[in-house]
C-alpha cells in the first residue's frame, strides 16, 4: 500500500513539473519533427537507458525447502543491484491480466503464498533501505528468513553517519512546524522537513542537497529516478508482476515500451559476448525462463498469435553454450547472463552519454 501511495506522490510530481511544457505549447505551435519531441517529450531525451529482467515466479516452487526458496529471491536480488538493473518483472503464466497490487493483495496469508507473491515481497523488502523495512512492511511469514540474506548495500541504502545529495524517506504522522510540509525520517539522527503535505507511511526520494546542517528548511521531494538522471546515480530496482509473458510486454511502465526484447535459452543462437552488437536502446528486456524454458512461458500464452520465440524476441541467445550440467538454474543464467551481456550493453550506454 505504501508503494502505490508512494508512485502516485512521483505522479503528482511529474505532472506539476509538466505544467510549464503545456504553456509553451500554447505560447507557441511548434513545426518541426525536433521541436515537438523537445516540448512534449522532454522524457525520452532526459532519462537514461534502462535495462529490465523478467523471470517466472514459478521457479520457487522448485526449492526443497523455505529457507532455500528465500537464499533464491536474495541471489537475485544480489544480480539485480550488482549489474544496475532497474526493473524486476516477475510473471505466471495466467490466461487473463492482473497487476502487481492484485497479486500482493490476494497473497497476504502466511500460508501457501505463490511462487511470484513470495518473490515480489522478498525482492521488494530487500530493496528498501534498512532503516524503512519497520515502517513500509508488515510481518509476513515469508520474510522470516531474510535475516540470513547478505544486504544489497546498494547506494541508496545509507548509513546513518553517511550523507548524500539524496536519500530514501518515509513520511511520519508526527505534525511537522507548517500544515504545509510533513516530516519525513530518512535514516539520520533527526527527521527532516518536505515541501509537501503528505499522508503517513509514504515512502519518498528527498533532495538533501550538498549543506550537512540538519535544519527545519524544507526540502524538496522528488522522482526516484531523479539521482539516476541527474547525479548518474544507480538508485536501486523496481519490481513488477505480469500475469503471462505477453503481459510483460503489453504492460510496460516506460513510455512506448520496451524497445528491445532478448531471449535467454539453451535452444537460442550461439554468440561470443565479445562479437555480440546491441543497438541503441531506451529500454531494454532480458527475459529467462523457468524448468522448462521460454519456449513452454510462449506456448502457454493465448495471447500470442506465434509460439516461436524467434518471432516474439529480437533476439534468442544461448548464453552458456557446452554447459557441463544438463540444466541450468535461472538464478545461475541470471549471473551468467548479465555478466555476458555487460559488455555489450556498456557500449550502448557509452554511445548515449
Amino acid at each position: 500500500m505504501a508503494t502505490k501511495k508512494r508512485d502516485e506522490a512521483e505522479a503528482e510530481t511529474h505532472v506539476s513539473n509538466g505544467g510549464s511544457h503545456e504553456k509553451r505549447k500554447k505560447k507557441k505551435k511548434k513545426t518541426s519533427k525536433e521541436e515537438q519531441k523537445n516540448d512534449g517529450h522532454v522524457d525520452v531525451d532526459v532519462t537514461p537507458p534502462t535495462v529490465s529482467i523478467a523471470l517466472p515466479g514459478s521457479i520457487i516452487n522448485n526449492t526443497q525447502s523455505f529457507e532455500l526458496a528465500t537464499r533464491l529471491a536474495g541471489q537475485i536480488a544480489r544480480a539485480a543491484t550488482i549489474f544496475r538493473i532497474d526493473e524486476v518483472v516477475i510473471f505466471d503464466n495466467q490466461s487473463k491480466s492482473m497487476d502487481d497490487t492484485d497479486v500482493t493483495v490476494k497473497d497476504t496469508s502466511d500460508e501457501d503464498e505463490s511462487g511470484a507473491a513470495f518473490l515480489i515481497r522478498i525482492l521488494k523488502y530487500l530493496e528498501t533501505p534498512q532503516y524503512l523495512r519497520k515502517a513500509l512492511f508488515q510481518k509476513h511469514n515469508s520474510l522470516r528468513s531474510v535475516g540470513l540474506l547478505p544486504p544489497l548495500d546498494a547506494p541508496h541504502h545509507l548509513r546513518k553517519h553517511e550523507w548524500a545529495p539524496y536519500r530514501e524517506g518515509v513520511t511520519l504522522m508526527q505534525q511537522a512546524p507548517s500544515s504545509a510540509n510533513t516530516l519525513v525520517d530518512v535514516g539520520l539522527s533527526k527527521n527532516v522537513v518536505v515541501d509537501q503535505a503528505l499522508e503517513p507511511g509514504i515512502r519518498v526520494t528527498v533532495a538533501m542537497g550538498t549543506d550537512r546542517r540538519l535544519d527545519d528548511q524544507p526540502r524538496p521531494i522528488v522522482s526516484s529516478s531523479k539521482p539516476r538522471e541527474e547525479a548518474g546515480m544507480y538508485w536501486g530496482y523496481k519490481v513488477r508482476y505480469a500475469a503471462n509473458i505477453s503481459s510483460v510486454f503489453k504492460c510496460s511502465p516506460y513510455k512506448g515500451g520496451y524497445d528491445y526484447l532478448i531471449g535467454t535459452s539453451e535452444h537460442g543462437h550461439v554468440v561470443k559476448s565479445s562479437e555480440l552488437q546491441l543497438p541503441s536502446f531506451r529500454h531494454l528486456l532480458i527475459a529467462f525462463g523457468g524448468l522448462a524454458g521460454l519456449e513452454e512461458c510462449i506456448e502457454e500464452d493465448k495471447n500470442l498469435k506465434t509460439k516461436d520465440p524467434r518471432e516474439v524476441f529480437n533476439t534468442y541467445l544461448n548464453i552458456c553454450p557446452h554447459q557441463g550440467s544438463r540444466t541450468i538454474r535461472t538464478e545461475e543464467a541470471i549471473f551468467i547472463s548479465l555478466q555476458y551481456f555487460q559488455e555489450s550493453i556498456d557500449r550502448v550506454l557509452h554511445r548515449c552519454n
